[in-house]
């Protein structure tokens, strides 16, 4: 069984066009901000390849790719601050947040890292609270 990283390296190579690209700088901007990230390979099935997740005390977000977006869907995206409002998709779902890529946009790379940290910082709360909970009982 192939490791999530080398999966992940597969993936962009097998798009070679932006989206591979995009989600190669996502990934290194990802990995910049939170040097303790894991890469994850999750909901693979017989007719589909699965999809790459980054991972730091719960997921963080996931890497989707479309024919015309790169997605980039953050699991407790709805609970986490976007002051420079790069969660452009899935705005009205009430727990997860998404941001969709273009071929030819450009993230906002010092805001995005500042995404990761807070997602990172809200899965470290969910932890604490559920292992705070299990103490009680």
């Amino acid at each position: 069984m192939e490791s999530a990283s080398a999966l992940f390296d597969q993936k962009i190579t097998e798009l070679g066009d932006w989206r591979g690209k995009t989600l190669a700088r996502v990934r290194q901007l990802i990995h910049d901000a939170d040097p303790h990230i894991r890469e994850e390979w999750k909901w693979a099935k017989p007719k589909s390849p699965g999809t790459p997740v980054w991972y730091h005390d719960g997921i963080v977000c996931t890497g989707e790719t479309y024919k015309q977006v790169v997605k980039l869907t953050f699991a407790r995206g709805a609970s986490i601050n976007d002051p420079k409002k790069l969660f452009n998709s899935s705005l009205e779902a009430s727990v997860r947040r998404a941001i969709d890529i273009r071929e030819g946009e450009q993230i906002k790379e010092a805001a995005f890292r500042q995404l990761i940290l807070a997602a990172v910082a809200a899965n470290s709360v969910v932890l604490a609270q559920r292992a705070a909970r299990k103490k009680k009982k």
